[in-house]
């Protein structure tokens, strides 16, 4: 399988974070007060599985396993993460993450962040497992508040375990927001134009 994302982004992404991080890690002035905890999505909002409904699970304090190798805490401040898990009854499943920063700026450059370690996943993927390979498609934006974009992430093992997921940043403001949906297929099987219109609402429905 051909390496759509080669070791030039990843040093790239590298220098973007370093760069990135004197705005990550900034100290706020005077931290805008707290809001109201952003909404997060319900199981009918997520891309209809032709054989199993979701399931939601509680809204859950914490950062979310969920969310794979791709998207990670390194190197941003210690935000109140909060998200929710789906599940079906087959091999479907998702998560949601949201983060609210205590700048406008300050969500900007995280969400940049988030997208960038999604963008350049596979890459990593490769270089820290000879056994899987890996490929990233970048599926673009949508028009909601303060935009989102759409990844995908197909990843296949050496004794033949194939996986799909599709990953999505979005921000409203000072909140930014990561879903993740995921199951055993490749592109072909990954519901594209629904995930952005579960993308689309996830970041509507924050607030």
């Amino acid at each position: 399988m051909p390496k759509h994302i080669r070791a030039s982004a990843l040093t790239a992404l590298t220098v973007a974070a370093l760069a990135a991080g004197t705005v990550l890690t900034a100290p706020a002035a005077g931290a805008a007060p707290k809001a109201a905890a952003p909404k997060f999505l319900s199981a009918s909002q997520l891309p209809p599985h032709p054989a199993s409904a979701w399931t939601a699970g509680p809204v859950t304090e914490g950062f979310p396993e969920g969310l794979g190798s791709c998207v990670s805490t390194e190197g941003v401040p210690s935000y109140d993460y909060r998200h929710r898990e789906f599940r079906t009854d087959l091999d479907a499943n998702a998560v949601q993450l949201t983060v609210v920063a205590d700048t406008t700026a300050l969500a900007k450059a995280l969400a940049k962040h988030y997208d960038d370690l999604i963008r350049t996943c596979a890459d990593r993927i490769e270089k820290n497992d000879p056994d899987v390979e890996a490929e990233g498609r970048d599926y673009g934006t949508l028009p909601v508040e303060e935009g989102a974009r759409v990844r995908g992430l197909h990843t296949e093992t050496s004794w033949g375990a194939t996986d799909i997921s599709l990953l999505s940043v979005g921000r409203d403001g000072r909140t930014v927001t990561v879903v993740r949906w995921g199951q055993m297929g490749d592109f072909d099987d990954a519901p594209v134009g629904a995930f952005k219109k579960t993308t689309t609402t996830a970041v509507d429905k924050l607030y």
